[in-house]
């Protein structure tokens, strides 16, 4: 019985193969066979096993969803050490709620109508430029803006723009974000005396 071979094996035989050439995101979801997390698997190689592997972020000349294998010499890896307990701070923190795009854990996936939103736990300054594995270095993402699914997240609304996106809403809508932020905070509504 042939053994079976990893996403991520896959993926890197691809860079392997292509070295020194621009290939998309479509190309390396292909390569790894269709997993769901390929995006995962590519920074794995490159984070953890020091693979040369750049994007847009490293590269100005590369588009969003453009990756390119430079070099076949390896940098020195690290391990990833999110904690359990860290991981549950952050998604409390930020409201199990993507601070990328808004999107929430268990949202309809807006890339795959056979899915759901899933949340992961992102750095906002990455362990490779020296990036810690601590709450304050760390955000909920969901898979689409950590995979880079959505090249560009929208900027976050201020106080006042969010209150009159509220106060557009339907009464329904607001009561909706009222028991929200209620279940959030772990508030009560008092009635008024």
């Amino acid at each position: 019985m042939a053994k079976k071979i990893s996403s991520k094996k896959k993926i890197l035989d691809y860079l392997l193969a292509h070295k020194g050439e621009i290939v998309s995101t479509k190309e390396l979801q292909e390569a790894s066979g269709g997993a769901s997390e390929w995006g995962r698997r590519v920074r794995e190689l490159r984070d953890e096993e020091g693979y040369d592997i750049l994007s847009h972020k490293d590269r100005s000349d590369l588009k969003p969803g453009e990756y390119i294998l430079a070099t076949m010499k390896r940098r020195p890896a690290f391990r990833r050490s999110i904690s359990k307990e860290t991981r549950a701070i952050v998604l409390e923190r930020n409201g199990y709620t993507c601070q990328m795009c808004g999107c929430a854990a268990g949202d309809p996936d807006p890339y795959n109508s056979n899915r759901t939103i899933r949340l992961t736990i992102g750095h906002i300054v990455d362990k490779s430029k020296g990036g810690e594995d601590i709450p304050s270095n760390l955000r909920a993402v969901c898979s689409n803006c950590n995979e880079g699914l959505q090249n560009a997240a929208p900027i976050k609304p201020d106080r006042l723009q969010l209150l009159a996106q509220i106060r557009r809403a339907t009464l329904d809508d607001q009561k909706i974000v009222l028991e929200w932020l209620l279940r959030k905070f772990k508030l009560e509504v008092r009635p008024h005396q």
